[in-house]
């Protein structure tokens, strides 16, 4: 099962004892740092958790797999997340 953002938001809002309107609120800071810091090529860190960080794809060649076209594949950048030890952990289990 998947948690969607609600849920998410309703957990966080139990274990942190506040509302769910300021569980919202600090998921949405958490986004809009997140987003900025990778528009501004900055990597995001949080110990054991996870890091995340904008990486440069370097232009390629590909095949379309229906066709077997060759295509030519643009640069471009991407998002690397790495989890970190105590999610590493968890999932282990």
């Amino acid at each position: 099962m998947a948690v969607n953002r609600s849920s998410l938001v309703s957990q966080i809002a139990q274990r942190a004892s506040l509302t769910k309107v300021q569980a919202d609120a600090a998921l949405s800071a958490f986004q809009d740092v997140l987003i900025e810091s990778m528009k501004n090529g900055e990597s995001v860190k949080v110990t054991g958790l996870m890091s995340v960080e904008r990486v440069h794809r370097a232009a390629r060649t590909g095949r379309n797999p229906h066709s077997k076209q060759i295509i030519q594949i643009p640069a471009r950048d991407g998002v690397k997340i790495t989890p970190g030890s105590t999610l590493k952990k968890a999932v282990a289990k």
